[in-house]
């Protein structure tokens, strides 16, 4: 899913290029890069599927040339998540109806690669061989309140997959002290929005629950994979209903479960997040650029990828960002008014 048009990270981000098309860390490699990389062990490049806004179309082909145009699907318009699932569910059903899902955002951060593959891989088998729906809970590493979280029933574990266990229910973000009482409890994780499943499973869960939405797609059949294809969705899409697939599927359906896991995953929503994951100094600075010096500096997150030099001197927890022609410096524990300020 890679059709957001967050700009959290301005002015690196804005909405004709959002934070799945950015190199945040300075790799080399952007969001959406990123998230291709780490499915090589996982799926062949043939059977990799973007769903993006059209105006995002020349971004991903140029940023992923390994994927067919053919597998970039392009929605005319924002409906969030469920309707965004049930096109690409739909339209892979039209090719091979015996597929196995994963669904996954495209601006997150793994670190662990190799672990992040095998659960998925083992996911995989599991919603081969059920019709369970599943979705990955990140254990917790701190109350955080801006992550919804899902409660899981750890007594028994899934008879065919022991890690693997059934979820007694989504949680909405919390506050501080309910986010410290989830993770005192041990059996809360932080809901990644990454899901998994066969494509006969949502497509029959999305029959059941989102009657309207599901027809809107399942009359589009005959026209997937034609010249037609596009004007239909540009059609219909606009008429889904603006539904997230928690609320549509994901909090309704009975069969469904949650894999426990820990592969060093961030949704980077924020330059302070950023802050806490990326490589610091000793100073506790974040230093993203090419030509950087900081003097009597400390705890600031510095992203200067452009060619010039940057000499800073006596900041203490602040965001310094540039990108073409404007600079953002900004303190770290102002930033909710970022968007505030590119506005103006």
């Amino acid at each position: 899913m890679a059709g957001g048009v967050g700009s959290r990270f301005w002015p690196m981000s804005t909405p004709e290029c959002p934070k799945q098309f950015i190199d945040v860390f300075g790799t080399g490699r952007t969001f959406l890069q990123m998230t291709f990389d780490r499915f090589k062990g996982v799926v062949a490049p043939e059977n990799v599927w973007v769903v993006t806004s059209a105006k995002y179309f020349d971004i991903v082909k140029t940023q992923l040339p390994e994927v067919p145009v053919e597998n970039i699907l392009l929605e005319p318009c924002r409906r969030n998540t469920a309707p965004c699932i049930a096109y690409v569910s739909w339209r892979i059903k039209s090719k091979n109806p015996n597929a196995n899902l994963v669904i996954t955002p495209s601006d997150h951060l793994v670190t662990d690669v190799i672990e992040f593959q095998r659960v998925i891989n083992s996911a995989l088998k599991f919603t081969a061989e059920t019709d369970a729906i599943v979705t990955l809970g990140m254990h917790p590493t701190r109350p955080e309140t801006g992550y919804g979280y899902i409660q899981a029933d750890l007594q028994e574990p899934s008879l065919v997959n022991k890690e693997i266990f059934r979820v007694d229910s989504f949680r909405e973000k919390p506050d501080l002290a309910t986010a410290t009482e989830y993770v005192r409890q041990n059996n809360f994780f932080w809901n990644s929005g990454i899901f998994i499943w066969s494509v006969k499973t949502i497509v029959n869960a999305l029959r059941v629950y989102q009657p309207e939405l599901s027809s809107i797609f399942e009359n589009l059949l005959p026209v997937y994979g034609t010249d037609k294809e596009q004007a239909a969705i540009d059609e219909k899409f606009p008429t889904c209903e603006n539904i997230s697939i928690d609320y549509a599927v994901m909090e309704k359906a009975d069969e469904i479960f949650v894999f426990p896991a820990d592969f060093g995953w961030s949704d980077v929503g924020t330059w302070g997040s950023l802050h806490t994951i990326a490589k610091t100094d000793k100073d506790g600075n974040n230093v993203i650029g090419p030509d950087i010096s900081l003097y009597e500096t400390k705890n600031c997150v510095v992203h200067t990828t452009e060619e010039r030099k940057v000499v800073i001197q006596g900041l203490d927890n602040y965001i310094v960002a540039e990108k073409g022609n404007t600079l953002l410096i900004c303190r770290l524990d102002q930033e909710q008014r970022i968007k505030e300020f590119s506005c103006n």
